[in-house]
């Protein structure tokens, strides 16, 4: 499981970097543009998915915890 959260720590930081050199770069290339922004919808997809597998494990482990 650290392995996962890792992976959302990590894709977080590329979202990150990416709204970031949107924001020192004055005059960009608009390929470079594009090529960035599709980025950062792939990572926002795969975090929202990961996150909400959390959320429902968390559901799953209070539920578990509930019963006890």
């Amino acid at each position: 499981m650290a392995e996962k959260q890792g992976s959302i720590q990590s894709q977080l930081k590329e979202l990150e970097e990416i709204a970031q050199w949107f924001e020192k770069e004055e005059d960009f290339d608009i390929e470079e543009g594009l090529k960035k922004v599709k980025e950062g919808a792939s990572l926002v997809k795969k975090l929202k998915t990961r996150v909400q597998e959390v959320e429902n494990e968390f559901r799953e482990l209070e539920a578990e915890i509930g019963k006890e």
